[in-house]
């Protein structure tokens, strides 16, 4: 991370000094560094003459004291409150008092980092991500006591090496760790609940929204080791917020060693580096469909028939369905089960559809059985919305299927830190698009559901789960209730 931060920072001009406890730890940093810029000029991405005036930029610190003459220093070394107190005690009498002093910590606190410094103000977080030439957002962090200019001065000199500054307050995973909470934490409610497997989940979750890693091959990817430890230490640090209580499946796989790609085992086993996914069964095939009919209260039910148009189905009208009829219903994060019983249908013959986003926009659609529903009419509904080519993936029953719940709870964390003021909304959606890669904000996610869809859902998970985490965020409600985008602030 270091050596990433000193590349940019070499990049846009600065003169940078490379410190390490380690002996021979900053002259190896300052070799691979030569090694990257070398292989951009192979590449035609760096002029000679620009690689040269970088290394020549690069200086050796023998010792702290050789720092007193910058203007900022940037602190990325052990997560450990104590050790980082310290190096900053030590930085404070060496460097200028006008010097910016800043950490790269993602997971400690700012304000107890400078509570131990003499000028506070001076101290910022300065948050990049890994790798940092490539991670193009840094998060800006102002501690309790830091002053707006320095937050300033880093947003600036952000700007200057070509990557997007995001400004937070100070509070457990600053913006891109804390807003992205829901994304594995409610994958692993959905499989703890046996509701799909981790390949199915994934499926669904990049095929129906869009996001390029499914959240089990994305922990694979940072490791349980990395990601379960910070799942603990938001849920501590929030005093137990049932928002961002972990899983115990993380937990026992972290103490088993399971903890990912890079050894070989983890969500998925890995052959030379290449997860072994196990392929999806065909969809089954039957001699004669039986009639449909939709129920009144289907999300999109328009939409639904024209799709069960299009897909040549034999569509009940009646007010009540058939006794040969396959019933179709489309909650908005209630399950199966609730709709079948409130509406009085025959449970047996009754399948769900997630209809939250429109059939056109996704590459997969799901359905969701109860534990009732008999397997010749699940068949049936999958062999008919696997008719024209389509994916499908038949879920168990679930309040919100897959991706409603997920991108619910996602949308629902998102509203709320706008709400405690931790980020502006534009900063929240540009940190989680950059830092995490995913197809557009949690916010611009709302706003395309639409803020009452979100609503519907939450609530509904309330009703079925009883569980306070689906609570909805005030900053959604308001929104929601006036028909406001998510994006919008306060005059």
């Amino acid at each position: 991370m270091g050596r990433g931060i000193a590349q940019m920072a070499a990049q846009a001009g600065s003169e940078v000094w490379l410190f390490d406890v380690q002996a021979g730890a900053a002259e190896a940093a300052r070799s691979a560094l030569q090694t990257t810029w070398q292989t951009l000029v192979g590449k035609n991405r760096m002029e000679a003459s620009q690689m040269e005036a970088c290394l020549n930029r690069l200086r050796i610190a023998g010792s702290l004291s050789d720092l007193a003459t910058c203007d900022l220093v940037v602190e990325a070394i052990v997560e450990r409150l104590d050790v980082k107190q310290r190096l900053f005690v030590d930085l404070e009498g060496i460097v200028t008092p006008d010097a910016v002093l800043a950490t790269n910590t993602s997971s400690l606190s700012v304000t107890s980092i400078g509570a131990a410094l003499k000028r506070p103000a001076q101290l910022a977080g300065y948050h990049f991500f890994n790798p940092v030439p490539l991670m193009k957002v840094v998060e800006v962090i102002a501690g309790l006591k830091t002053s707006a200019s320095v937050c300033q001065r880093l947003t600036d000199y952000t700007r200057q090496f070509g990557h997007t500054p995001v400004a937070a307050q100070d509070t457990p995973g600053f913006i891109v760790n804390h807003a992205g909470r829901g994304y594995g934490t409610e994958a692993l409610r959905v499989v703890g609940e046996r509701v799909a497997d981790f390949a199915t989940i994934d499926r669904i979750l990049k095929d129906q929204m869009g996001f390029k890693l499914g959240p089990f091959e994305l922990m694979d990817l940072t490791a349980l080791d990395v990601s379960h430890p910070v799942m603990e230490s938001i849920y501590h640090q929030y005093f137990e917020e049932p928002r961002y209580r972990p899983s115990v499946i993380t937990a026992q796989r972290l103490a088993g060693g399971v903890v990912g790609k890079k050894v070989g085992e983890g969500f998925y086993a890995y052959d030379k580096g290449q997860a072994q996914i196990p392929a999806e069964a065909p969809a089954p095939v039957v001699a004669e469909l039986p009639p449909v009919w939709v129920s009144p209260k289907a999300a999109r039910r328009a939409e639904l028939y024209q799709l069960l148009k299009d897909l040549g189905a034999r569509i009940e009208t009646a007010a009540a369905p058939s006794a040969a009829a396959l019933i179709l219903v489309a909650p908005l994060g209630l399950d199966v089960t609730t709709l079948a019983a409130v509406e009085r249908l025959d449970a047996s013959r009754t399948v769900g559809i997630d209809m939250m986003l429109d059939d056109a926009s996704t590459r997969r659609r799901v359905l969701a059985t109860n534990p009732a529903t008999r397997s010749d009419m699940r068949d049936a509904a999958h062999a008919l919305f696997a008719s024209d080519g389509k994916a499908v993936s038949v879920v168990r029953d679930s309040g919100g299927f897959v991706t409603q719940r997920v991108v619910a709870t996602i949308i629902n964390i998102a509203t709320d830190m706008c709400q405690q003021g931790i980020c502006s909304p534009t900063d929240l959606d540009v940190a989680v698009t950059l830092g995490l890669g995913y197809p557009m904000g949690p916010l611009a996610m709302g706003d395309r559901i639409g803020p009452t869809n979100v609503l519907e859902i939450l609530f509904n998970l309330q009703t079925v789960y009883g569980d306070p985490r689906y609570r909805p965020s005030p900053w959604l409600r308001r929104r929601g209730a006036l028909g406001l985008s998510l994006t919008h602030e306060e005059a």
